[in-house]
């Protein structure tokens, strides 16, 4: 009786524990394996911070995986790819990548080239002439693309000063996925106030012109504009950016200015099937069955003893 009621008993613990397997919760997954690649494979850089400064660490994987776990309220450094684009003899034909496994998919994110800004993304429409009227338009400029002068003008201050690369550099600072909706979240660090950036080569006097022409209800708030991302993801290759910002809580140490902005870009991701609950074998729930008439004649015996 007793070595019965061991084996059954084992098998009444191993039902339990696959039971608690089928309710364990679910978490929110960041970016895993990450390595860095591409065609210039060593130009990056990795940013930790110090306090609520961004500082430079040295370049390994293990450096780069550790700063990728953070979020937008708590960003904990970032990895900047095609770090020398605003150099001179800076290679645009080139880029450097991030890929890892999230929610059990590859990911890979990466640096743009002159040929990424002249693919047709919308109608004739290149990415390089979408992505300057969507910044146009989202900042309250709209009223300039109508205007072929001033349009003109502040694209040709903006591309022929090396715009295109200034924001083909993406500084991401983390990458994280919602296990329910399996929504991916991929942070950008960046200027929180882009004006510099988008018109710092016109005069002051076509930078009053602009301005006098910008949407009202924008007047006084910061020009923003994220740098862009190139991402291949489930047979998918595309492009990400956006115009809103939030303050990191962070500043770059050698300039007190770069990555005080965090950029959060989302992509519609593919929720992994968790596995399958396991379920006790029929011949352990008849253990259990028996275990209770054990335990009840037992019990009866006991009565008619007493």
């Amino acid at each position: 009786m007793a070595a019965l009621l061991k084996k059954l008993l084992i098998g009444t613990s191993v039902a339990v524990g696959m039971s608690a397997v089928g309710i364990a919760p679910a978490f929110a997954g960041s970016l895993t394996n990450a390595t860095i690649g591409g065609t210039a494979a060593t130009d990056y850089l990795v940013y930790g911070t110090s306090g609520n400064k961004t500082v430079l660490i040295p370049n390994t994987d293990a450096n780069v995986q550790s700063i990728l776990d953070g979020n937008a309220g708590t960003p904990t450094g970032n990895v900047e790819l095609a770090a020398s684009s605003e150099k001179a003899g800076f290679d645009f034909s080139k880029n450097t990548s991030l890929t890892g496994d999230i929610g059990g998919k590859s990911l890979t994110l990466s640096s743009l080239t002159a040929s990424d800004w002249a693919t047709k993304v919308s109608g004739e429409l290149t990415l390089a002439q979408k992505w300057f009227s969507d910044a146009l338009i989202s900042t309250g400029f709209s009223n300039i693309l109508s205007n072929p002068f001033l349009s003109g003008t502040a694209w040709n201050a903006f591309n022929n000063n090396g715009g295109l690369q200034r924001f083909s550099d993406p500084n991401i600072s983390y990458v994280n996925q919602d296990d329910t909706t399996g929504e991916i979240k991929i942070g950008l660090a960046g200027h929180y106030d882009a004006t510099n950036l988008l018109f710092g080569n016109l005069s002051n006097g076509q930078k009053a012109l602009i301005n006098s022409l910008r949407d009202p209800s924008k007047v006084g708030t910061p020009i923003q504009a994220s740098e862009v991302v190139k991402y291949t993801y489930n047979g998918t290759t595309n492009y990400l950016y956006n115009f809103l910002a939030t303050e990191s809580g962070l500043t770059a140490f050698d300039d007190g200015v770069s990555h005080n902005g965090n950029y959060e870009l989302k992509l519609a991701g593919v929720i992994t099937p968790p596995p399958p609950v396991a379920v006790p074998e029929p011949s352990t729930i008849l253990g259990l069955m028996a275990v209770g008439g054990l335990f009840a004649a037992a019990k009866r015996n006991a009565n008619k003893k007493a």
